[in-house]
Formats: structure tokens, C-alpha cells, sequence
């Protein structure tokens, strides 16, 4: 019977089940995992496995759940399952947050408890982003920025899916000042400040898990509702919806869990990738079934990538696959400057056909906003897969507009309110507010200097700005941004508030670049204020642009599930991937991070790298060099070994020989003993590339070291 099934859909699709996806359609009874490597066809298999079900095991639609990560894979399974079998009834389709609403709704009905939901599109003003802003300035005594809405919301939204209790929330690190008392007062407030009971997304799970906990009744009708529960993209699961899904399941157990543990990479969110590694402790008698054949990519990226992972220790044995024919090699970009890439990449992707056929991906989103300005300007259509409009609305780039504003009129007290901390004439608030009563129609620096009390220093400080700000009127604003930054005193003042607020030194400064990169080739600032306006206006429509031919900017994080025939991975620098942060932490989540990036490509994947960002050196990212490494394996550093150790085991020890590795650096200058003078090309904890005269070679870093064969030039 189900090698009929098979042929009939063989027939009508064309689709062939490889051994482990037709396994993974027939195990329909108890629990199983199964373990879907990048492009294995996980999709496919969990349609077929559905509609074996319906067809062959006669299971009613309805009694068959499936939850999805997204409302939009979702959708995109709908559509699928809609076109695989669009004779039958459609089936449950929907998301965890989907199901957890529904419990909740229930619940408190029967309670008669009024609510609001203050996430999505809310009435009567009443928003999370709002509450948590006015909370903020009532606790902080300050106007809360963007970032750190951002990063507040996602500490609130760790500690539910994390289901963390209330004395252990100090724990969590978090850079927004208070915090916990913010949070205390937030929750406080939902439960007390409004005449009904407001919730956010993060509380229908928590909700919805404590009533299936405590109501029993309600938990046997949800139980009694579904025979089959299938979970997709399961590692990105957190650990209070795998409670939820886990008590649904109690009694028939028949869970098919979809995941891959090395596609793993929302643990900032709340993900608990180690329920999988643990999923037999859970469920005994579980079946884990390895899809490990890649139809995606070519046989060099699947190879590589398949290597490059399994230096992660926390992850199940997987062995990733292809019969895809070869097409070429990883291809390397290192450049000598940052700015660099991008005109590559315009260069590159220019003359394509098929723009849709081409991603650029990316760590953080700022860096969008450069790679949006060149393409723009090259005439490139592209869709921001995830735009954030955060950087035009960025009170940095409000702060320049505001300076150059000054430029053209130094008569408006409003104008200098906004930047006078952030200026070097050292303007105090109780100084200001003596100037704002000031209705003259002068000068604000006059005015300063002739009817407000002052410090002496100040007045020659004051003089000094209004001089600065009368000579760059005529500027172009790449001119004025550096005269802001420096003369000014801005990115001094800017360096004073991340000691003391806690902001992010390199983010703030990579605004202020990114502006420099903007300004550049305008004359003048109505030019430079009229192109931030319409770039926001691009990032903005090029959200609509994901079904015409246009390249895709996109994060790491946010490709994940997609593919494309061109990647290029760019910004790969140590610091950016892997961070500062990711070092301290989960170094392998990094590691999973770059590998999903790698596996979106199917034919040709580029890893672009430079050598210095706004004046300071960079180094290449640790996994470059596990990804050269691999493709030109240790086999050779092997017989290089072999041939130091002839030549240099009658050599007396080098007094000026480099011991630790903390004294080589990228660019460095060295001399080998044997092979002679070189430059540093590229480090990781195991080798180390170097460029002599006639040769690049890769080098065991440890036997360089104990064997004292590098000293520096």
C-alpha cells in the first residue's frame, strides 16, 4: 500500500522520496526526530508525510496539527501541502503562538476577564513599545533610544521563553540601565494599570503553558483534539513551547519533531537547541531518522560546509551529502579596505540576468545601509529581506542633521537644545533654559556670551563654535561630518556617553562612518539631507520587492530557509563574525550561524573579507580560514612538517624566535627559518597563513611556536 502511495505521488509531482524521507513519511506512530541537513528536502517530506495520513491512513484532517516557526512558513506549507494534494481538506497549518492565543482566549472567557492583546496593530494607544518607553523615562530619568527598546524587548522576551523566574532576572545580561525594575513595573502594569488585562506575544505562551498546567479539563479537550502533532524548524523552539507541545503529545505521543541541531541560531531569542541533543532522554522510545542527502548545492560547498561544521562538539553525527555534479570552488575576497566591498559587489552583480538568482549576506544590519547607497546609485534593484528602518530614525544621524541645520541658521535656540551636551562649548542645561527665554531673533552664541553667565572658558569655547559653524556653510557634508566629529568635539562626546550610558562604542562610531560613506561625491548638505530622505524611501519600498528581479540583502539570521544559485557572504572579519561577544559566549552558535550562511548557496559562494575599516586594522574571520584550511587540507601542512623537521632539527634555537601566539597579528611582518621572509596573511587557532616571495604557505601555528621558527621583521 504505501509503495502505491509512493508511485501515485511519483506520478502526479514527479517526486521521488530518497530511503530516509520515505522512512520519515511511513514512521507515523510514537515519537520521532527527524534530523534535516541544509537542502534536504524537509519540506517535501513533511507534505508527503501529512498526506500519508490522510490518503493511506485514513486520518481525518482535522485531528492532524502542525506548528510552524513563522506565520509565514505557515503559509508557505499551506501553499505546498494545497498543491501536493489539492483534492483533500486543508490541514492545520499554523504557528505556536497561534495555538497558545487560542488556549488563552478560552480560558479567560470562561473566566470573564477582559483583555487586550498590545503587540500587532493595538487600539487606545495602548502598545509594548510605549508602555516600555514611558516606563523607561519614569525609572531612567532619560529618553529611552531605539537600541535600547530593542534590547529591552529582547531580554523580556528571553526570560518568558526561558521561563525564568522573577529572582533570577538580575542574571540575565542586559546593558539598559535598571532593567529588572523596569521589567518588574511592566509586568506590574499589565496586570494593574488598565481596566483589563493586557498581554504580549511572550505572555499567551507563558499563559498558555500554566493553564494546560493547571486546568486540567481545558488540557484534556486540546489533547483529545489532535492524534498527530508535527513540529518544523524545531531547534529555534524555546523551552516554554516545548512544554506546551510537550503535554499536548502526553498521552498519544505521536510527535514528529523536524529540526537541525547545526541550524541552530536563535539562542539570544530563548532557543533551547539542547532539547534535541536530549530528545531520547524525553521520549525512550523515539525514532531519529539523519536526512542528510543535500539537492541544494554544488559538491564543493556541501563538502566544505559538511567539514567546516563538525568542528561543533554539541551537535548530532550527521554526515551531509550530495550527488550533485561539481561545480567550482569557494572563492576568496580579501580587500584592502572595507569600503571596498560593496563597489565589488556593484561590479560583480551589474551585468546579471537573473538578480533574483544573487543574495548578499550579512551579520548586522547596518551594514545594509552602505551596501543599499552603492546600489542605489548603480541602479541595482534589491529587496531587504529584513529592512530596519532604525538608522535613519537614529538619534546619531538626527544629531549630524541637526549640526549642519546650525550651519544655515545659529538664531534658533530649538536647533542647539538637541546637540548642546553634545558640543565642546560644555553648555549647561540651567544654561540653556536661561537662553531659551531670550526672544531677540540673535545669534545663539551671541546671546550666550552677552546675556547668559558663563564660565570663562566657555566664552572662548563659544566663540570657536560660532566661528566653525559660519566656515562650514560652504562645505561639502563629508567635510562638515569631520569637522563635527573633531573640532566640534561630537565623537568625544559620544565617547563620554557609552562610558556612562553603557552604548556601544563601535556601533555608534560605524553610524557616523556610514554617514562619511553617504556624504561621499555630494557637494553639498541639502544634496546629503536630501539622500538620507531617499534612501529611507528605498529601504522602505524594497521591502515590496521580493518577486521581481532584484538581489536580496539579507542577514545571516534571516536567510535561514532560503537559497539562491549566488551568495556572497560579506563583512567577514574577526569581530564580526565571530564578535567580541560570541567568544565569551557560544563560541558554536557562531559557528552554526556562518554555516547556514554558506548552505544558502547552491553554485557559487564568495567569502569577502578586508583588511581595515575606517582607519583601524581588521583581521580575516577564524572560520575563512577553517573554510581555506578544509579546501586545502592539512595534508600539506603534514608534509611541510615533515621537511621542517629535517632542515631544522641541527638548527640551534633562535633567541628572537615568536613563543606566543598572542604576538602574531594579520599584516605582520615575519621571517621563517626556512622559507624566508613573508607577510601574515590570515590566522586561526591551528594555522597560519603567511605570503613569502614566490608562495603562500599554511603553517602549523604550534610547531612554529615550539620549534621557534618565526621571528619578526
Amino acid at each position: 500500500m504505501s509503495q502505491d502511495f509512493f508511485d501515485q505521488m511519483q506520478k502526479e509531482t514527479a517526486v521521488i522520496l530518497n530511503e530516509v524521507q520515505r522512512k520519515a513519511v511511513l514512521q507515523t506512530e510514537g515519537p520521532l526526530l527527524l534530523l534535516a541537513s541544509p537542502g534536504s528536502g524537509k519540506t517535501t517530506t513533511i507534505i508527503m508525510r501529512i498526506g500519508y495520513l490522510i490518503q493511506q491512513k485514513k486520518v481525518p484532517p482535522a485531528r492532524i496539527k502542525a506548528v510552524t516557526f513563522s506565520r509565514a512558513s505557515a503559509n508557505d506549507m499551506k501553499e505546498r501541502f494545497k498543491q501536493f494534494f489539492p483534492e483533500l481538506p486543508p490541514v492545520d497549518f499554523s504557528t505556536i503562538h497561534s495555538l497558545a492565543f487560542e488556549t488563552v482566549r478560552e480560558q479567560l472567557y470562561k473566566e470573564r476577564v477582559d483583555y487586550q492583546i498590545i503587540e500587532g496593530n493595538t487600539e487606545n494607544g495602548l502598545h509594548k513599545k510605549l508602555i516600555l518607553r514611558k516606563l523607561f523615562e519614569s525609572v531612567v530619568s532619560e529618553t529611552m533610544t531605539d537600541d535600547q527598546l530593542e534590547e529591552l524587548m529582547t531580554y523580556i522576551s528571553f526570560i518568558k521563553n526561558k521561563m525564568i523566574a522573577q529572582d533570577e532576572w538580575s542574571s540575565v545580561k542586559c546593558t539598559v540601565p535598571k532593567a529588572v525594575k523596569i521589567l518588574q513595573r511592566y509586568e506590574k502594569f499589565k496586570q494593574t494599570g488598565h481596566h483589563k488585562l493586557l498581554l504580549d506575544f511572550d505572555d499567551m505562551l507563558t499563559m498558555a503553558n500554566d493553564i494546560f498546567e493547571n486546568e486540567k479539563e481545558l488540557l484534556k479537550k486540546y489533547q483529545s483534539r489532535y492524534d498527530y502533532i508535527l513540529t518544523d524548524e524545531s531547534q529555534d523552539t524555546s523551552l516554554v513551547q516545548h512544554k506546551i507541545v510537550e503535554k499536548l503529545t502526553r498521552e498519544h505521543r505521536n510527535l514528529c519533531v523536524v529540526a537541525d541541531d547545526d541550524q541552530s541560531i536563535y539562542s539570544w531569542r530563548g532557543a533551547e537547541p539542547s532539547y534535541l541533543l536530549d530528545f531520547k532522554k524525553a521520549y525512550p522510545s523515539a525514532e531519529v531518522l539523519f536526512m542528510e542527502q543535500n539537492y541544494r548545492s554544488s559538491k564543493e560547498i556541501v563538502e566544505t560546509a559538511n567539514n567546516f561544521i563538525k568542528q561543533n562538539k554539541k551537535r548530532y553525527a550527521k554526515n551531509m551529502f550530495t550527488k550533485n555534479l561539481s561545480s567550482k570552488p569557494i572563492v576568496f575576497k580579501k580587500f584592502s579596505d572595507y569600503k571596498l566591498q560593496a563597489k565589488y559587489l556593484v561590479k560583480e552583480i551589474r551585468d546579471e540576468e537573473s538578480l533574483s538568482d544573487i543574495a548578499v549576506l550579512y551579520r548586522n544590519n547596518a551594514t545594509s545601509i552602505a551596501l543599499m547607497n552603492e546600489f542605489d546609485r548603480a541602479g541595482i534593484p534589491f529587496f531587504m529581506k529584513d529592512s530596519d528602518n532604525r538608522f535613519f530614525s537614529h538619534w546619531v544621524v538626527g544629531d549630524i542633521l541637526n549640526f549642519m541645520r546650525m550651519t544655515f541658521t545659529d538664531k534658533r535656540p530649538d536647533i542647539l537644545e538637541k546637540i548642546h551636551t553634545k558640543l565642546n562649548g560644555y553648555i549647561t542645561k540651567k544654561q540653556m533654559m536661561a537662553l531659551k527665554q531670550i526672544k531677540n531673533n540673535e545669534s545663539v552664541f551671541d546671546n550666550l556670551i552677552n546675556h547668559v553667565p558663563l564660565k570663562d572658558y566657555q566664552v572662548e569655547r563659544l566663540k570657536d563654535n560660532k566661528d566653525t559653524f559660519r566656515q562650514m556653510k560652504e562645505m561639502p557634508p563629508l567635510h562638515a561630518i569631520h569637522v563635527i566629529r573633531d573640532r566640534l568635539g561630537y565623537e568625544k562626546a559620544l565617547e563620554n556617553m557609552c562610558e556612562r550610558l553603557g552604548f556601544r562604542k563601535e556601533y555608534l562610531l560605524g553610524i557616523l562612518n556610514t554617514l562619511e560613506e553617504i556624504a561621499q561625491e555630494l557637494k553639498t548638505m541639502e544634496e546629503f539631507a536630501a539622500r538620507l530622505k531617499h534612501l529611507e524611501a528605498k529601504l522602505k519600498t524594497s521591502k515590496f520587492k521580493k518577486d521581481e528581479n532584484a538581489v536580496t540583502f539579507s542577514t545571516f539570521h534571516s536567510a535561514k530557509g532560503l537559497e539562491f544559485e549566488k551568495v556572497y557572504m560579506i563583512d567577514l572579519v574577526d569581530g564580526v563574525i565571530p564578535s567580541t561577544e560570541d567568544k565569551k559566549g557560544d563560541i558554536e552558535e557562531a559557528v552554526r550561524l556562518f554555516y547556514v550562511g554558506m548552505t544558502r548557496a547552491k553554485r557559487h559562494l564568495e567569502l569577502i573579507s578586508y583588511q581595515q575599516r575606517d582607519g583601524a586594522k581588521t583581521m580575516e574571520s577564524q572560520f575563512v580560514s577553517d573554510v581555506w584550511n578544509i579546501m586545502n587540507p592539512s595534508k600539506e601542512i603534514a608534509i611541510q612538517g615533515r621537511e621542517l623537521r629535517e632542515k631544522t632539527k641541527a638548527v640551534e634555537a633562535n633567541p628572537n624566535a615568536i613563543s606566543d601566539m598572542s604576538e602574531l597579528q594579520q599584516g605582520m611582518s615575519v621571517k621563517h627559518r626556512v622559507f624566508g621572509a613573508g607577510s601574515i596573511k590570515s590566522l586561526s587557532e591551528e594555522t597560519i597563513r603567511i605570503q613569502f616571495l614566490k608562495q603562500e604557505k599554511s603553517l602549523s601555528i604550534k610547531m612554529c611556536l615550539e620549534r621557534g621558527l618565526l621571528e619578526p621583521v
